[in-house]
């Protein structure tokens, strides 16, 4: 059968990705207390097209996930995009995977148990034997303002805010390791399960902790500079303002 994709393409112009995105797999992740957890991901994956092709073989794609342990860690993810450069006879390789990542969280008082689940995002970019990967997590935080409370004779408004980390790292990192350093940069943190007894320490710690965007953002990074494995990183935090018609934001990159 002819092969259409490797015929010559009427406009001569490279392609910097082409591939497939939407794809739902199981994915098995590593548990820092159970060992593994299994969740599910949002796949996405492409490729570099030189100009003289008209297009890539979107099948491969599928076929090389199949082929794929479903086991996520540094060599399988290495493995997946060594496997789709092969296939696919590219220069460049890149892959995302978003997924929930769930911890069983107790309540600060009560001590009463309920899962968080936490958005969750691994990408790799492999070119030749060159693996550039990166490890994302979105948390949510509680923060009060500390102008508010300032200025007010009572209380102070508060709101969610969501502390995006991604990182670059020379060895491995528990997603717990990041999801702690985001919990600890705003005012409180964020609970799924919470009675009245709970309640009340949150909103007396959160008021007695009041916290800027700014500040949000750097007690994160001060916190990814104090971990022994981090290279680099990108902390962006999204202030969902309670009062305002728009959110606030502050963003740190290292390097």
């Amino acid at each position: 059968m002819e092969d259409v994709q490797n015929s010559p393409a009427k406009v001569a112009m490279s392609i910097n990705r082409v591939g497939v995105r939407d794809l739902t797999l199981p994915l098995v992740v590593r548990d820092r207390k159970t060992g593994s957890q299994h969740t599910m991901a949002k796949v996405a994956l492409s490729v570099d097209l030189p100009a003289h092709f008209k297009g890539t073989h979107m099948s491969r794609f599928v076929e090389a996930l199949e082929d794929w342990t479903e086991e996520l860690d540094y060599e399988s993810f290495f493995n997946l995009l060594s496997d789709i450069l092969r296939r696919l006879e590219a220069r460049s390789a890149h892959a995302e995977l978003s997924f929930p990542f769930c911890l069983k969280k107790k309540s600060p008082v009560s001590g009463r148990i309920g899962v968080m689940s936490y958005d969750c995002s691994v990408e790799g970019e492999l070119v030749g034997n060159k693996l550039e990967f990166t490890l994302g997590v979105k948390i949510p935080v509680m923060t009060v303002c500390p102008c508010s409370k300032a200025i007010s004779d009572e209380g102070a408004h508060s709101q969610r805010a969501v502390v995006h980390i991604k990182t670059k790292s020379d060895g491995f990192v528990w997603i717990e390791d990041l999801v702690e350093i985001a919990e600890q940069s705003g005012s409180c943190e964020v609970y799924s399960l919470l009675k009245r007894e709970d309640e009340k320490h949150v909103t007396e710690k959160s008021f007695s902790n009041p916290t800027f965007v700014e500040d949000v953002v750097r007690n994160a990074a001060m916190g990814l500079e104090k971990h022994p494995k981090i290279l680099w990183y990108k902390v962006d935090v999204d202030s969902f303002e309670s009062i305002h018609n728009h959110c606030a934001f502050a963003s740190i990159v290292k390097g």
